[in-house]
């Protein structure tokens, strides 16, 4: 069966994961801190070359994390595309991604929010660190704190304005719900349309994204189709 084209809707955010391969792992958890720091600005430089808005980052040990909303459909898989030649040259490991990059088109109001504290809580998954903002390499010090100088291109989400009126009052509500995480089952809707790449929200937003998606935007039903009787 062929592989469906990326799933792209004009104007919506998507939630991006690439994952490294094994050998690219373990070059980073010796020199992860200097990689990150150079990766961190390809990420901003190809973001505007490419014309992609990103509203949330995070470079973990095991793969890249991001929302972002591209302008056309190809602006994201030529923004993994130039990551993945420049840091497979800058580590000299072959490539650095293993397979394709998956995503999901979370519903605005309703999952972008849990979408951003998911991909900026990757780290503590991972156990690099005991809380989200100790990691130097994400969007969380700047959704928590303030703007980050080395990440001047992040453009926040219209979502995480509605978290207060003022800088003071969207950072403290922001960081009450990062630190507290998403439910698990939460965390398992975004995991399950992120592995199969379809829309994540209830049902009037999917019938609605799939008017202007390039794609359909939720499985097909399972089995044959019903035969009809003339």
């Amino acid at each position: 069966m062929a592989r469906l084209p990326r799933l792209f809707a004009p104007a919506q955010a998507q939630l991006i994961t690439a994952q490294y391969t094994h050998a690219t792992t373990q070059v980073l958890s010796v020199s992860g801190g200097q990689v990150f720091e150079r990766l961190t600005n390809w990420l901003g430089q190809s973001a505007h070359q490419h014309r992609v808005s990103i509203h949330g980052w995070c470079l973990a040990s095991t793969g890249l994390y991001a929302l972002a909303t591209p302008s056309e459909s190809l602006g994201v898989s030529r923004l993994i595309q130039d990551l993945g030649r420049r840091l497979a040259a800058q580590l000299k490991v072959g490539g650095v991604f293993s397979g394709r990059y998956r995503s999901t088109i979370p519903q605005p109001e309703q999952w972008i929010l849990p979408c951003l504290i998911w991909l900026e809580r990757s780290t503590t998954r991972e156990g690099l660190v005991q809380e989200p903002t100790q990691w130097a390499w994400s969007s969380a010090h700047a959704h928590t704190e303030g703007s980050d100088a080395r990440a001047n291109w992040l453009q926040p989400h219209a979502d995480y304005w509605l978290c207060g009126n003022t800088p003071f009052a969207r950072q403290a509500a922001y960081r009450d719900q990062l630190n507290a995480g998403n439910d698990a089952a939460i965390d398992d809707q975004i995991e399950l349309a992120l592995k199969g790449q379809w829309g994540l929200g209830d049902q009037p937003f999917l019938t609605e994204l799939a008017l202007c998606a390039n794609r359909r935007v939720q499985p097909g039903r399972r089995g044959r189709p019903k035969r009809t009787i003339a």
